[in-house]
């Protein structure tokens, strides 16, 4: 397993490392001492665990989960400083958590733990639960949809809205519907993709293609859309799956069973 640590803290880091070494399924692939540098490692190098602390300046470990949200975003092992009462907010979400000082006996329960949910499936429920974290911590309320439809086609005076309101606790965002890069889903919960940030949202895929243009927007895999007009190359695949490869080299894979349906829009297909 390719391990990524990130925490504020040089000792807490160096903690961590010491004990990963004496596990030889273990490969600590980098260390961040901050938010910021988490995310673009993560992009990076992608780990398949993230020994993520959660109280950090700046940008909190919650913050991070905000910004890593994709197909692809590795398993999560919290590291706080948290007593075990307050734990048990966000227990429930997380893979596993240690609690500093890290006890070696946990380190072992988390790392056997994280072996045992690497499978696709196993991995969607877990991404699922975090997004049902980041939304209750964030209070994303479910999506307004519902207004939109209602209103029709001739009501908003045009075929598709060209905004997507996201209320993301006490504010709601008018995201323009021409940023949006990519969106997908997990759970109860999508993650809407635009200019490099990630806004969360309660609600069903299924419903939001009703207000998506699909010359612009169709979905490539059961749990994610793709703005056609970001899509930079097309990498096809031996099991006759295809990858696309967006602008900031964001890579996502389309089954075949969507194929047909865009080749009208990507002619390599």
């Amino acid at each position: 397993m390719r391990a990524l640590i990130v925490d504020d803290e040089p000792l807490a880091r160096r903690g961590l490392v010491l004990r990963l070494e004496h596990y030889d399924d273990v490969e600590i692939v980098g260390q961040c001492s901050n938010g910021r540098d988490a995310v673009e490692a993560t992009a990076k190098l992608r780990p398949d665990v993230l020994f993520l602390d959660i109280q950090m300046p700046v940008m909190s470990g919650f913050d991070v989960l905000r910004q890593i949200q994709g197909p692809d975003m590795p398993l999560v092992v919290f590291v706080t400083a948290f007593d075990e009462f307050a734990i048990k907010a966000f227990e429930a979400h997380a893979l596993d958590y240690l609690l500093k000082p890290v006890d070696d006996e946990r380190l072992q329960e988390a790392l056997e733990r994280a072996r045992s949910v690497r499978d696709e499936r196993e991995a969607l429920a877990h991404r699922a639960r975090l997004l049902e974290l980041v939304a209750e911590i964030s209070g994303v309320e479910d999506v307004s949809l519902e207004d939109l439809l209602e209103l029709g086609a001739e009501a908003v005076g045009q075929g598709y809205p060209k905004t997507l309101p996201i209320k993301d606790g006490g504010k709601t965002v008018r995201l323009a519907m021409e940023a949006i890069d990519w969106i997908d889903a997990a759970g109860d919960y999508m993650c809407i993709h635009a200019d490099g940030t990630t806004h969360i949202m309660r609600g069903t895929m299924k419903k939001l293609e009703e207000v998506l243009d699909p010359r612009i927007f169709q979905r490539v895999h059961r749990s994610t859309i793709v703005n056609i007009d970001r899509v930079r190359e097309v990498r096809s695949h031996i099991n006759g799956e295809f990858f696309l490869v967006l602008d900031g080299d964001v890579e996502l894979k389309m089954s075949r069973h969507y194929k047909d349906r865009i080749r009208h829009f990507i002619p390599e297909l």
